[in-house]
């Protein structure tokens, strides 16, 4: 499988893949748990069908220390023991602002109230952030069609730079 178009082998998509990849580094350096950002990010990837970011993700997740077991629970972390309720939190958060078409009022009171007892106010913003961005990427690797599979992990940071 070959993407439909090279984004960062455009002029345009290249320099926005630059200030993108910026923006995605301020949230890596908060104080968001590695975990929680890999989790969520692969959370909207799938929701979305984005296998180039799942690709990412799970490969990120998994050089950061991340376990299989949580990784092939993630699509189903409602009945999965294996995550923290600050993670849970976080993950319900992801799926409720990644399927606004589905509810009109985004996220719930219920999902905010309960990532605000687990994030303080650096971290929300960072949350915040993360979904949005990712998707974002989600988007823009869907449409192309960018395929899954070559990701290595790290291979991005230096776009940020």
């Amino acid at each position: 499988m070959e993407a439909r178009f090279n984004l960062m082998g455009n002029e345009i998509g290249g320099k926005f893949a630059k200030r993108f990849a910026g923006a995605g580094l301020v949230i890596e350096q908060s104080t968001l748990p590695k975990a929680t950002q890999e989790l969520v990010s692969l959370r909207a990837s799938q929701i979305n069908g984005c296998g180039a970011c799942a690709d990412m993700h799970t490969k990120e997740a998994t050089a950061a220390g991340e376990t299989a077991t949580r990784l092939h629970l993630v699509a189903t972390w409602r009945e999965a023991i294996v995550f923290t309720e600050a993670e849970r939190a976080a993950l319900a958060f992801a799926e409720e602002g990644t399927r606004l078409a589905d509810a009109h009022d985004g996220v719930s009171d219920e999902t905010w109230a309960r990532v605000r007892e687990h994030y303080e106010d650096d971290q929300l913003a960072a949350l915040i952030m993360l979904v949005g961005l990712i998707n974002a990427a989600n988007r823009m690797n869907v449409i192309v069609r960018n395929p899954a599979g070559a990701y290595e992990p790290g291979m991005f940071a230096a776009v940020a730079h």
